[in-house]
């Protein structure tokens, strides 16, 4: 009798490492091969990154990228699951790489430590075959799009906010890309970032671990994916909603008549400048201005619980929601230097100043926190 052509197979330790996954049909060792062969790439190794980096290694991902230029920080640790204490100060991508390495060693992690721009974002997603984009800000978000549609690559998508969260797969060629969603960047400030509107720790655990089945699927070629649903999650109602999405023909990335051929980083450049926006005003100058005579007003529009937290000695407080409503209580002839956690909410504030014939306003760059960290170490940074 002809002996059986020998299969693919795994080795003794890997067997056993995956053997709740070889115990699924839909996995077996022919899946979890695949599973080895897959490369899959994480833009921001932070609150969504984290959860969806651990459980790729854990699944078996064969090689992961992790694309980040920035440094652990002491707020990333209440949902940055990736890291501890003893990683603070360090680059993200290469703590994040030994985490994952003690995780599963079998795996490939590959750092790359940069910002994503229109400069390197081909070169750098295009040797992967799954797309992860668990970044924070919209320029990012715009660009990884794109980048997604020009290459034809798969794009899962998560963001987070506060006790909210979404989800999806975009791919171009198969259904709608980001864009079909969002045609164009929200104005600055009209979206508060999780530093300023804050997140519940556990959320990105709950959206970046969507995320990663999103992708295991994808490389299993099991399931229904989530092409065309914008799945929605709302953590304090503990509700999951679901949103059909089509193809918009007249998308500017993947319609019809498509105009972006190329990648730019005209995101990150009109997020920069707003119609009516108001000057900033660095911290040192400030202090400089408020030790002189007739120094400015100081308003601070946050809430009523980081005002708890700390504040700048002599600061009138109206929060930003209902300072259109108080504007009779501020001098209009009078400057008045508007601050805030770290930037964004004043300068939207000091921008409906200026519409409302406030004639000297700025906003103080960096927030609060500035004003911490240059000028008064005794003011408590959160």
């Amino acid at each position: 009798m002809k002996p059986h052509a020998p299969g693919p197979a795994l080795p003794p330790d890997e067997l056993r490492r995956y053997s709740r996954h070889l115990a699924l049909p839909e996995v077996g060792v022919l899946g979890q091969l695949r599973l080895r062969r897959a490369r899959v790439v994480i833009v921001g190794a932070g609150g969504l990154g984290s959860p969806v980096a651990l459980y790729l290694a854990a699944a078996g991902v064969g090689r992961i990228g992790l694309v980040d230029d920035d440094r652990v920080d002491l707020t990333n640790l209440q949902r940055q699951v990736l890291y501890g204490t003893s990683d603070l100060d360090q680059p993200k991508t290469e703590r994040a790489r030994r985490r994952l390495l003690d995780l599963n060693p079998h795996v490939e992690i590959v750092p790359h430590e940069l910002r994503l721009a229109a400069a390197n974002a081909l070169d750098v997603l295009a040797d992967y075959d799954v797309v992860i984009d668990g970044s924070d800000n919209f320029p990012t978000r715009y660009l990884v799009s794109d980048a997604c549609v020009l290459l034809g690559k798969p794009h899962v998508y998560g963001s987070i906010y506060r006790f909210e969260g979404q989800v999806s797969l975009f791919w171009a060629g198969h259904g709608p890309c980001y864009r079909c969603l969002y045609p164009e960047p929200p104005e600055p400030g009209a979206v508060p970032n999780c530093a300023e509107g804050g997140v519940l720790g556990i959320l990105p655990g709950v959206i970046g671990s969507l995320q990663a089945t999103e992708a295991i699927k994808l490389v299993l070629e099991r399931g229904e994916p989530l092409l065309g649903r914008l799945l929605l999650f709302d953590a304090l109602e503990l509700r999951f909603r679901e949103l059909a999405l089509r193809r918009d023909p007249d998308c500017p990335a993947c319609g019809d008549r498509r105009t972006i051929r190329a990648l730019t980083d005209a995101a990150a450049a009109c997020s920069a400048e707003v119609k009516g926006a108001a000057p900033e005003i660095l911290a040192a100058e400030l202090k400089r201005r408020i030790d002189a005579p007739g120094g400015p007003l100081l308003l601070d529009v946050r809430t009523d619980e980081e005002w708890a937290i700390a504040r700048i000695e002599g600061a009138t407080r109206i929060p930003l929601d209902r300072l259109s409503a108080r504007l009779g209580e501020l001098d209009a002839e009078r400057e008045i230097v508007v601050y805030c956690h770290i930037g964004a909410r004043s300068a939207a504030g000091a921008a409906l100043l200026l519409e409302r014939g406030f004639g000297r306003v700025s906003s103080l760059a960096g927030g609060i926190d500035s004003w911490s960290t240059e000028i008064d170490p005794s003011v408590p940074r959160y």
